[in-house]
Order: C-alpha cells, then structure tokens, then sequence
C-alpha cells in the first residue's frame, strides 16, 4: 500500500452529499460509502477528523430569509449536524473503527463535549474524531467548523468533499464551459471570489498554513488515492 502524504487531517463532508439521490435526509448507503473511505485512510494510518454540514437537514439562513431569527435559525442547523454526526459515527462503527463524536454544543446524553485537549486524546488512541455542532456559534458555517478544527487538532490538510472534483470558475454543472484549476493560492481563492469554501474558512485556513484540498465526496476510494498523491483534485496552497 502507497504511503500517505499526511498523517493528519480533516474531512469536510457537505451534509447535501449524506442524501445521496433522496431530496431530504440521510441515505444510508452513502453514509455506509463514505465510512469506508475513512476507513481506506485509516488503515493506511492517517489519523482523521471529520466535520459534517447539515444543509440535508435544515439551514439557519432559509429561517432569516423568510423573516424569522437567524440565530435560532443556526441553532437548528447546528442540531442538523450532530444528527448527521451520529448517523456517520453509526456507519464507521459497522466497520469497526472505533469512532467518538465531540460536539459544540452540551449534549452530554448524546454524545461528548468538544475541547482541543479531548480531541487530541482520542486522536491519539486512533479514533476517527467527528466534530458537531458546527463552531457552537451563529452566523459561522461548517466550513468555518472545519478551518477552526483543523486548526486545533493541528491538521496537515483540510479535504473538502464535494460534489464535483474540484474548483472551477463557475459550477461546472451549469457551466460545461468552466475552468477548472489544479492549484491555486488561498489568496486566489479570496480574491476570484471562488465558492469552495466561505471567506472567514480560507482566511483562517491560510493564517495557519493549512492546505485544502477539493475533491468529489462521490467517488468511491477517491479519499485515500489523494491521500497518497493521487486522484484528482484542486489544491488550495501557498507553496
């Protein structure tokens, strides 16, 4: 087996891509699907964090844009991604891996509390590391999650999941004509105002030196071929 190029990392996995072909909720042969990637990458010894979205669930900005409260509208998203969590934790179990989810929000009958030194504990111990709840604060989105997570759990990559394989200048989908970038600086992706990741996520991930990969959460074994330098995909770097 190739060896990995980083031994540490964190898995963003939008909460559209666990509805698999279903226009709501969590298909469970795509949470199953994505369990098996992680554990690909496990069993070449990278250890792994993972930040789910809840956008299968419920967004806190389609409560604001209809006039309600947008913090309370977050509040539920974040709800959205501990159900997520649990459901992917439920999968890598059914394998085997030895999985803890670490949420943001108190819920202590549910599942444990986040803090930097509990993550890197069970880090140590080989366990898969699911954060929920988001950041455990309005107004900030799972991509700000997965940045602040990376950080802290000192992550040499961030691999954002997504439902194309990389970034383009505009959605491929709509747009056959779109460019599509191997590489590009965080600071490129600021300034093209490109929608990989929101601003608050890259900027952080470019003060601490984090790189983002951007890859398709669909292609089944795609997480550890680019874990070891293959695949395709987009890298987010300043090097």
């Amino acid at each position: 087996m190739s060896q990995p190029i980083y031994k540490r990392v964190l898995l963003k996995a939008s909460g559209e891509a666990l509805m698999g072909s279903q226009g709501f909720g969590i298909d469970v042969t795509v949470s199953d699907r994505i369990a098996s990637d992680i554990a690909e990458a496990r069993a070449m010894g990278v250890e792994v964090g993972v930040v789910v979205g809840g956008g299968n669930i419920f967004r806190g900005v389609a409560v604001a844009s209809k006039g309600g409260d947008r913090v309370t509208g977050d509040h539920m998203g974040m709800l959205g991604t501990v159900i997520n969590a649990l459901a992917l934790a439920t999968s890598l179990r059914k394998l085997d891996i030895e999985t803890v989810v670490l949420s943001a929000i108190s819920m202590p009958e549910i599942c444990e509390s986040f803090s930097q030194r509990a993550t890197l504990y069970h880090l140590s111990l080989g366990r898969v590391v699911i954060f929920a709840g988001g950041t455990g604060n309005p107004f900030f989105t799972t991509d700000s999650a997965a940045a602040l997570r990376a950080a802290e759990m000192g992550a040499q990559a961030i691999f954002k999941g997504t439902q194309v394989d990389g970034i383009y200048s505009a959605d491929p989908k709509k747009f056959p004509d779109a460019e599509r970038f191997d590489h590009l600086t965080h600071s490129q992706v600021l300034e093209k105002g490109l929608a990989v990741m929101d601003v608050a996520a890259v900027a952080l991930a470019r003060e601490n030196s984090i790189p983002i990969i951007v890859f398709s959460i669909h292609e089944k074994g795609g997480f550890a071929e680019i874990l070891t330098g293959g695949g395709r995909k987009t890298i987010v770097s300043d090097n």
